[in-house]
């Protein structure tokens, strides 16, 4: 109050600046007014900087003015909120593996060759003569780390050169990938679905207050359980044609299509079986039907489509081998990952998830951007 702090203090503080540091000093006290529960009884304050005019005021602002000026933007409530749940899925995504017996083992971000082809990938200049790309994704070392750790994970920013500009697509994003070995495509998918269920239930029990910030409709979260309804590609295929969706055999799910068969099932949907010619060379081909993998996708709910990829990798040396002609990936870029087939394979299995998509759909967001502290996007690379 005025009085506790003096006229000149008073005046000092009405006259300052939005986003000028101080510290204040006063008491902590218990308030249910309050929307953290407390209020700040001040008797003291001191200036510690005085800002200059804040270019972002309540008023309404552009996105790319926002995103221009994104090193201040976070600053505001909202940002806050949901930076402060990805540090809580984050959290919650290394307790969930470090709990149950995986080893975190960190795969390279330079790399001799990609995951599943060059077209998306970004080339740097190494030393004289070399390129080097940045990574895709860890997963072929990851395989290399499960034939040793026999549960292990990753988990680091990835890089994908893709001309997209969707709402779901950034240049570069941070993706938490498992493996394990001695697992098949129901191993995988009972961890992937527990990994899901017990990041929500952990951001809903300690970020309440932020998921309120952001006026997420928490009954939405708290009804997600596993398992998770499941589905073959062959029925996806046939409930997208009962729903009018123009959608043939062998292609790949839009984000319409991904939307109406979480709509169908009124929540997350894992879908398996998907045709190998859509998936990367190391999944392992269904038993019968070489011409589909044994692979699920894990689709979440309210349009917020794929969040996991993953299933059951190929042990066998020489269907691997032309696996790798068959996409015209060079052989001695591979050699190293073939050897983990002739020196004693096991059958393995394991999946990548995407930090931002689990983000933006746990806080309701209507774009990625919001769901990294500083997004890279086809026209965006600064700040």
């Amino acid at each position: 109050s005025k009085a506790a702090v003096g006229d000149e203090v008073f005046t000092k503080a009405d006259h300052l600046s939005q986003e000028s540091a101080v510290i204040v000093h006063g008491l902590v006290k218990a308030d249910t007014r309050s929307k953290s529960g407390f209020e700040l009884d001040a008797t003291g304050l001191e200036v510690v900087s005085e800002a200059h005019d804040f270019p972002i005021t309540p008023k309404e602002h552009g996105v790319d003015f926002l995103m221009d000026r994104r090193h201040l933007w976070i600053r505001s409530q909202r940002q806050q909120a949901i930076l402060r749940v990805r540090h809580e899925v984050i959290d919650a995504v290394r307790d969930y593996f470090n709990s149950r017996g995986f080893i975190l083992a960190d795969t390279p971000i330079f790399t001799p060759s990609a995951c599943e082809g060059t077209t998306t990938l970004f080339p740097v200049q190494y030393f004289e003569e070399n390129t080097a790309y940045l990574t895709q994704s860890g997963q072929l070392y990851n395989e290399a780390n499960a034939m040793a750790l026999g549960r292990t994970y990753c988990f680091g920013p990835t890089f994908r050169a893709e001309k997209s500009k969707t709402r779901r697509h950034l240049t570069e994003f941070w993706m938490v990938e498992p493996e394990v070995a001695y697992a098949d495509l129901n191993d995988v998918i009972e961890l992937a679905q527990g990994l899901v269920v017990s990041v929500i239930a952990r951001v809903l029990d300690k970020r309440a207050m932020e998921l309120k910030v952001l006026e997420r409709d928490t009954t939405k979260l708290s009804a997600i359980t596993a398992p998770f309804a499941r589905i073959t590609y062959d029925d996806a295929v046939k409930v997208l044609k009962e729903k009018g969706l123009p959608f043939e055999w062998g292609g790949d799910f839009g984000s319409p299509d991904e939307t109406a068969l979480s709509e169908h099932f009124n929540g997350p949907v894992c879908v398996t079986g998907y045709p190998s010619e859509i998936k990367a060379f190391y999944f392992k081909p269904m038993d019968g039907r070489p011409e589909v993998s044994m692979s699920v996708d894990v689709l979440a709910p309210e349009g917020y489509g794929e969040i996991i990829g993953g299933g059951q990798r190929l042990e066998d040396y020489d269907l691997l081998l032309k696996r790798i002609e068959e996409h015209k990936l060079p052989r001695e870029a591979f050699e190293w990952y073939l050897d983990l087939r002739r020196f004693g394979s096991v059958p393995h299995g394991g999946f990548g998830m995407g930090i931002e998509r689990v983000v933006s759909w746990i806080c309701g967001l209507d774009h990625l951007r919001e769901a990294i502290p500083y997004p890279r996007m086809l026209y965006r690379l600064t700040p």
